[in-house]
Formats: C-alpha cells, sequence, structure tokens
C-alpha cells in the first residue's frame, strides 16, 4: 500500500471527520481543540504521524509513541485540561516501518456538552468546514440550553397569569379534538384546570402559573411576540425551480406566523390545502385529511417536526418552510439530539421540547414512538420518489428535511437495468437506482430506500454485490459501484452516459433495413405490446392490435428492441419461427407497467 492509498483510507475511516496531526514527539496544543471541536459535535478521527501541509499529506509517523499516547490520554483523562474526562477508542497502524497513532473521538452526550478546555467555557470549540472553530457566545448558550436537566418548555412562566394568557379559540380547537380522541372525560374541566390536568398549568409559590410550552401551544399572539419575537415558522412559495431560484427573486406567497403554535399549524394546512397536486377535503374540527394519502403525510410530519422540535430559546434564527415547484425544503434551528441512524429507527428518542411533543402526540398529530422521521421517508417512498434527504448539523445545531419530487426509479434507469441482464426485486432496484444517482451507498441510506431495518438493508446490499453491481467500500459501513458502471455514469446522473446520448426518434418505414434501434426511450406502441403482453400474444395478434399492417417495421423498430431490452421474451427462444412463437413480459418489464400504472393511479386514471 502506497502513502496516496493509505491516506485514502485514512479519509474513508469513518463517515464523520477527520484531522492530521504530526505529533511526532508531543501532543500540539490544536490537538486538544480538535479533541473539543468533535466531541461537540459529531464525533470524528484524529490521526498522530501525518503532517498536513495546506491539503499536502505527508506520512511522518510518531517516533516517540509511547510518550506521545500517554501523555495525550493522561489529559483525555484528566479534569484539567477539559471540563470533563473524555473517553476515546484508540489504534495504531503501521506503514513502511513508520507508526501512526488513531484516535476515534466519540460524541458527547447532550446534558456534557459544551466540552471546552483550561476551565474557560469560551475556549469550546465546534468543527465547521473541515476545521475547528471557536464558539461564539451565542452557541455556547445554544449548548447550555439542550444541556440543562430541566427542558426549556417545561420552565414556569411566574409572571403570567395563568387565567389570561391562552387564545380562547386555541385551546377550544386542541379540547374539540382530543374528545373525538378521548371521549368527554375532561369536558366538567375549565380550561385552566384543563391545561393542569396535562401539565401545562403548574402550582407555583401557591398560585398556577403556565409552563413554557403552555405560552407557545396555545398562547395569546401579543404575549408570543414578546416572548418569541422572530415568530414560530416563515413560510414561503416561490413558483420556481431550486435551481432557478436566487434569494433576490421574491417569493409569491409568504406569511412569517407570529401566533401560537396550535394556530401556526391551522395556517400551514390551510397553505398546504391551496396547493396540494390532489384535491382532498379537510375536516373542519381536526384539521385531518378524511384519506391521508402519502404526500400529506409526509408533509404534515415534516411541517409537525419543525413546529415542535425548533430551538424556542433560538431568537436569532426562525424556522423556515420554502416550498418550490421540485421541491419542499424545511428548515428548523435546533439538530436532533439522535443520529441519522436512529432517526430512522422506531425507537422513542430524546427531544428538545417533552412537553410540546407529548401535546402534539396526545391529540394524533405526532406519530408514537419516535416514528415521524421513518414515517416521512416511508410515505415518501410510496410515492416513488427518491428518499427526502436530512442535514442533521450538529456544529450549527440546525436540522433540514428536503422533499425531492423527483422519481427514483425512472423509465431510463429501470431500462438500463433491464438490459443489464440482472434479476433484481423492488426494493434492490430501487437501492441500485440510488447507487447509480450518489455513486456510493451506506446502510443508512439503503434504510431510507427501503423502509426496513439494517439487517433487511445489508442483504439487499449484500446481493448486489453478488450481482457484480456493487463493490465494498467500507466494510460494513458503504458500498459503491462497480468500477466499469462507474466510468458509464456521470457523477450524480441516473441514466448511462451512452444511453443519454443514444436517445433517437421513432423511425419511419425508410428504415426498415436498418440493424434494429437500441431502445433508449419508448414509442406508444411499445407501451401498449407492454401492456398486452402480460399474457402471450403472437406477432399477428399484436400487429392487429396496434392496427400495424408492415411486419417488418414493426418488429424492427417496436418488438426487437423490447426482446433485447429483456423486457419481452419469446415463448419459444429456441425456435425464432416457431408455428406457435408468441412474446410474453419479463419480470423487468413487469417493473416498468407496474410503475406506469401508479402513475396513472396516482393522476385519478382508470
Amino acid at each position: 500500500m502506497n502513502q496516496d492509498e493509505l491516506i485514502a483510507r485514512l479519509k474513508k475511516y469513518e463517515w464523520n471527520d477527520i484531522e492530521f496531526k504530526k505529533a511526532q514527539r508531543g501532543v500540539p496544543n490544536d490537538a486538544y481543540e480538535s479533541v473539543s471541536a468533535f466531541a461537540n459535535t459529531a464525533g470524528g478521527h484524529l490521526v498522530f504521524g501525518v503532517e498536513d501541509n495546506k491539503g499536502s499529506f505527508q506520512i511522518v509517523g510518531v517516533i516517540e509513541v509511547d510518550k506521545v499516547q500517554n501523555d495525550f490520554l493522561s489529559c483525555l483523562r484528566s479534569v484539567g485540561k477539559f471540563n470533563r474526562p473524555i473517553s476515546v477508542q484508540e489504534s495504531t497502524l503501521e506503514h513502511e516501518g513508520k507508526t501512526l497513532l488513531v484516535f476515534y473521538v466519540p460524541e458527547a452526550r447532550r446534558m456534557d456538552k459544551p466540552i471546552y478546555l483550561n476551565g474557560d467555557i469560551t475556549e469550546s470549540y465546534i468543527r465547521r468546514g473541515g476545521g475547528d472553530e471557536r464558539c461564539t457566545g451565542d452557541e455556547i448558550k445554544r449548548f447550555l440550553r439542550d444541556s440543562g436537566s430541566i427542558t426549556y418548555d417545561s420552565e414556569v412562566m411566574s409572571d403570567i397569569d395563568s387565567e389570561d394568557f391562552f387564545d380562547p379559540s386555541s385551546v377550544a380547537w386542541y379540547r374539540r379534538v382530543l374528545q373525538d380522541k378521548q371521549g368527554k372525560r375532561y369536558a366538567d374541566l375549565n380550561d385552566v384546570e384543563f391545561l393542569n390536568e396535562w401539565g401545562l398549568v403548574v402550582e407555583s409559590d401557591k398560585e398556577l402559573r403556565p409552563t413554557r410550552a403552555a405560552v407557545l401551544l396555545f398562547g395569546k399572539t401579543k404575549l408570543l411576540r414578546h416572548l418569541l419575537p422572530r415568530g414560530i415558522v416563515d413560510y414561503q412559495r416561490i413558483d420556481t425551480r431550486f435551481e432557478d431560484w436566487s434569494p433576490e427573486r421574491r417569493w409569491s406567497d409568504r406569511i412569517i406566523v407570529e401566533d401560537n403554535i396550535i394556530q401556526a399549524w391551522q395556517v400551514l394546512v390551510e397553505k398546504y390545502f391551496r396547493l396540494s397536486d390532489r384535491p382532498f377535503s379537510v375536516d373542519i374540527a381536526t384539521l385531518r385529511r378524511h384519506d391521508d394519502p402519502p404526500d400529506y403525510i409526509s408533509f404534515r410530519e415534516a411541517a409537525i417536526n419543525l413546529l415542535i422540535h425548533q430551538d424556542f430559546g433560538d431568537q436569532t434564527r426562525k424556522p423556515v418552510i420554502k416550498i418550490f415547484s421540485d421541491r419542499t425544503v424545511f428548515w428548523n434551528p435546533g439538530d436532533a439530539f439522535a443520529t441519522m441512524d436512529q432517526l430512522l429507527d422506531p425507537i422513542e428518542k430524546e427531544v428538545r421540547n417533552p412537553s410540546i411533543v407529548a401535546a402534539f402526540r396526545r391529540i394524533g398529530l405526532s406519530d408514537q414512538a419516535g416514528t415521524g422521521v421513518r414515517s416521512i421517508f416511508g410515505n415518501w417512498q410510496q410515492l416513488g420518489f427518491v428518499p427526502p434527504s436530512i442535514v442533521n448539523d450538529k456544529g450549527e445545531k440546525t436540522f433540514e428535511i428536503t422533499l425531492l419530487k423527483e422519481i427514483l426509479l425512472t423509465e431510463e434507469q429501470r431500462l438500463f437495468q433491464a438490459q443489464l441482464g440482472v434479476r433484481l426485486s423492488e426494493k434492490e432496484a430501487a437501492v441500485f437506482a440510488y447507487a447509480c444517482r450518489a455513486g456510493v451507498v451506506s446502510v443508512t441510506d439503503a434504510k431510507a430506500v427501503i423502509g426496513r431495518g439494517s439487517g433487511e438493508a445489508e442483504r439487499v446490499l449484500d446481493h448486489l454485490v453478488t450481482q457484480t453491481l456493487l463493490a465494498v467500500a467500507e466494510p460494513g459501513v458503504s458500498w459503491e459501484l462497480v468500477p466499469h458502471l462507474q466510468e458509464r455514469f456521470a457523477q450524480g446522473d441516473q441514466v448511462p452516459l451512452q444511453a443519454r446520448d443514444l436517445v433517437t426518434d421513432q423511425p419511419g418505414p425508410e428504415a426498415v433495413n436498418l440493424v434494429t434501434p437500441k431502445l433508449t426511450k419508448f414509442t406508444e406502441q411499445q407501451r401498449k405490446i407492454l401492456a398486452l403482453c402480460e399474457v402471450p400474444r403472437t406477432q399477428a395478434h399484436l400487429m392487429k392490435a396496434l392496427g400495424v399492417s408492415h411486419r417488418t417495421f414493426f418488429r424492427r423498430t417496436h418488438l426487437e428492441p423490447l426482446i433485447k431490452a429483456n423486457l419481452v421474451r419469446m415463448t419459444h427462444p429456441e425456435e425464432p419461427n416457431h408455428p406457435s412463437q408468441a412474446y410474453v413480459i419479463t419480470e423487468a418489464g413487469l417493473g416498468i407497467l407496474s410503475s406506469w400504472k401508479a402513475k396513472a393511479e396516482s393522476r385519478g386514471e382508470s
């Protein structure tokens, strides 16, 4: 293994972050800054024995291995250097007689952040753009808010009157929805008693006072503007594609909701109602759709996620929903405490605002057991779209979900897979299509695509390896397209280069003596042939059904490309001129036909 190969391996060591230090005879001071940054962000690897000269790496090795290792670990475990002991995973690498020390620094627990140096909280660092940066005052405050044993939303507002803080219509709506789910159990309680029953109004100094959650959920607009001057959510509708938009361009519709969370939710439902691709009706009492199709569920869960999980203590940044013609982006101040992999698992997760989350779950507007993000992905998957993208930025403490309206298993992709001659299930085909888009796929990516757990995701990936479509990049971590497929794809494209270059129009009758054209897109006749061939059909039957009389042209132009693309097969392939010869759709052809039917059903077509 040469130096470049080793460096490449080190960079792929973990899908987090990596920092190189020379550290031949001692530990440099900035190594401890990296430890703080990794612990405060998402973890990462610190490698001693590699000199980084403005991106040019040279393996120099650690000369005094025992001294450097012992000094470093001793500082991590003592309380003098850091405010808390730091546990790391250590390992060594040997290269041409040179020793490298590798330390993995895990992300610190929420309640332990920020991790800082020398007893000075201002010496807290975060990882940003591949480097270590000292935290600003606002960033330190965010860490401290999230680290408290008493959550921000449970704090008692001792200076606010429990009888007069709430908007009666918001409480009435909430009570009505809850009554539909739990009956008239609380009908005899007045509003303050009702809120007290759920711990949203509590006793403090012998007086009933609202919690911050109660004010945020039900508070009067005037009070909300004082408590949260930035607003609950900034809704923007931008009638253009994301790529064609610039910040200087005005939006088509915008509203900054300064009312409580309940009213904000009502506004978002009303906005979605006007924009929905498919007409629907809403229950006036509950603001729930009567049919709850996948697109609405994904929007609902993403919007509610934004409303209830934001950092309400952040006065400088407000949540934003940007609706483009080709995607919807939900951006939030406040990162998720869970990892990306945990977000996709149906387990209870630690949340920033437990009282607010519980209030929404109580009325069925947030999925139970921490399945909200999983529901977003699952319902988006039902529509055939590429998985939502998530950016959970632990350094900036922000969270972003993007719902991209782009088909994953496109017609071109299905056709390409059919021409490869491989037999893939629908889940395998989808994961392979994702790999074609991204070039590399992780277990988490595969889970997002198929909506299943790690075990099934790994089985799908392993099968794609046996089909010589993917190769292991990092054992147990990532898989990539095999080299010959990498060469056939442009970066980020779903369709192989030669396929894009070969797209042709339907040939005319004068082309009957030419070589059978390569199938790169479907003619209307070929679409009809696939539908007809769900049961075996003779060529004569197909020609009659399509109203075609020119036998040679029909076969060369429409039928043979389907056969060569492995979408239709002969019933007697060993005897092409068999008197009973017929044609029937293959499994790959059925996949394409099924996708057409699904599209037609989504448009309300028969």
